[in-house]
């Protein structure tokens, strides 16, 4: 069984009743059930009852005979109807037949009902499809009309709730979401000493000649934080310098993540604007000349050019860092020869440069630092979803949820051995002593996560926790395939009496 959203309250409990329904008449005995609830169909990602299902049907552990489903759409709405049919298909290698209780044929294998399974997978993703494309449309209309969708407000401005006659109802704090369906969202300017801040970066910007590292080394200097409470950077300062929200547009769709496929970066054609939505904190003539600094200054270098501006650079320097390169006026960042040539270290040895230490550590820690923040954000914007309530403390990033416990997530580095061996340490904060810790072991390439460990503090008592591939029954009953098993915990009343 699946059900897509919470607000589906009574879907598994309806589905369930079908599906008994449909054993007791034909004599069927339910000896187990897998239920996904509260998830898309698009993709097996946090589908772990269907992920269990088919784990113990291919690994020999299934105890039944039968798997009754109640129609074609549970297997999942996926956009390629092979990948439902290769689920059943699994099932059926396994001597395991599938019985749908809510579709007006019998899965006999016979030709007819061979094509009409066909036709509901396809009619199963195509609804997924036209759904996309109904929320996308009614997306790009609130933005038209001048309501935010989604996303922090910025350094400078904030978020204010209105309901569906345009009436303030109050400001929305970090981590607060709209409750009441019709009411909308919209950026207001924030307390006059941060606006007064944003002014001054692009006058010091524009009228001074300073560069953004030197604005964030002044702001630094000042005590001043980003609206994230972190120090500013030459990127943070950057991000304040070319969006148009200061101006008071509405800019949105510039990155999809349609039906979960891969997030693209979409041409500037296909965003979706409204010029004067909000109240602008900053002059469109000074917000035009600085758009005119940085478009003077970003020329597109031939992958040559940038080598050669490397080995300048190295000559000059001795020796090469992301730091150094950063530093280096009217230079490509660094960020854009990892682009270009897929790492710094290659980049470095394509100038015949070779550091006295390996620097690849460093290169996938900044990588997990970038990622951790947006990690962070979608587990409490989901715990939220779920009515869950989360406040993060800016400085430490400690969750306290439901006012009942604490919580960390930490995010650990693979580390491969020289045998080839790959190992884990995950690392606890004795300063922060949360109730519960969620650890995220990355995958080989530390590129993306590989499992999940919920640990309490209870139980994990020392320092530091190191894992291997396979670590034994003991720990595998802190481990699970998706963070949305803590979510969902996290949503409810309390952890403790869930655990």
């Amino acid at each position: 069984m699946r059900m897509s959203t919470e607000h589906q309250q009574y879907s598994t409990e309806n589905q369930e009743d079908a599906i008994r329904q449909y054993a007791a008449r034909r004599g069927i005995d339910i000896v187990s059930t897998y239920a996904d609830e509260g998830k898309s169909g698009l993709n097996l990602e946090g589908r772990d009852a269907l992920k269990r299902l088919l784990d113990d049907v291919q690994g020999g552990r299934a105890d039944f005979s039968l798997i009754l489903v109640y129609d074609i759409s549970r297997w999942g709405r996926f956009q390629d109807a092979d990948e439902a049919a290769h689920n059943e298909f699994v099932c059926r290698r396994a001597g395991i037949d599938v019985l749908y209780c809510a579709e007006p044929f019998e899965n006999d294998g016979s030709f007819g009902s061979d094509i009409q399974k066909m036709l509901k997978r396809k009619m199963a993703g195509e609804y997924s499809r036209e759904l996309s494309v109904k929320v996308f449309a009614g997306q790009c209309r609130l933005i038209e009309h001048g309501y935010r969708q989604g996303g922090p407000a910025g350094y400078g401005l904030r978020r204010q709730l209105v309901d569906q006659a345009g009436a303030a109802k109050g400001e929305l704090t970090r981590g607060e979401h709209k409750s009441i369906q019709t009411d909308r969202v919209v950026l207001v300017p924030g307390p006059g000493d941060e606006v007064e801040i944003v002014r001054w970066m692009y006058r010091a910007f524009v009228e001074d000649g300073m560069s953004e590292g030197d604005i964030a080394a002044q702001l630094n200097g000042r005590s001043l934080v980003t609206d994230l409470g972190r120090p500013w950077t030459r990127g943070t300062v950057h991000q304040v310098l070319i969006n148009e929200k200061y101006i008071g547009n509405n800019i949105w769709n510039r990155m999809s993540f349609k039906l979960k496929k891969k997030r693209v970066k979409n041409c500037p054609d296909l965003w979706v604007r409204a010029e004067g939505a909000f109240e602008p904190i900053v002059d469109h003539p000074l917000f035009e000349a600085a758009q005119a600094i940085i478009r003077q200054r970003a020329v597109h270098y031939s992958d040559e050019e940038m080598l050669d501006g490397l080995r300048r650079l190295l000559q000059e320097r001795g020796h090469l860092s992301g730091l150094v390169i950063d530093e280096a006026e009217h230079f490509p960042s660094s960020s854009a020869f990892r682009s270009r040539f897929g790492s710094l270290l290659r980049a470095y040895q394509m100038v015949g440069y070779s550091p006295g230490r390996d620097y690849r550590y460093i290169e996938t820690n900044r990588a997990l630092r970038r990622m951790y923040p947006d990690i962070l954000a979608g587990v409490i914007a989901n715990i939220e979803r779920l009515s869950g309530s989360v406040q993060c403390d800016s400085a430490t990033d400690l969750l306290t949820i439901n006012d009942e416990f604490t919580a960390s997530i930490v995010i650990v580095r693979c580390l491969t051995m020289a045998s080839g061996t790959l190992r884990w340490k995950i690392r606890f904060d004795a300063g922060l002593r949360p109730d519960i810790t969620v650890a995220i072991r990355m995958d080989a390439e530390n590129e993306h996560p590989l499992d999940y460990y919920l640990l309490p503090r209870v139980d994990v008592t020392a320092g530091a926790v190191r894992l291997k591939e396979d670590n034994g029954i003991y720990w595998d009953a802190y481990r699970f395939e998706s963070i949305d098993h803590f979510i969902w915990l996290a949503s409810r009343a309390s952890i403790r009496s869930a655990a």
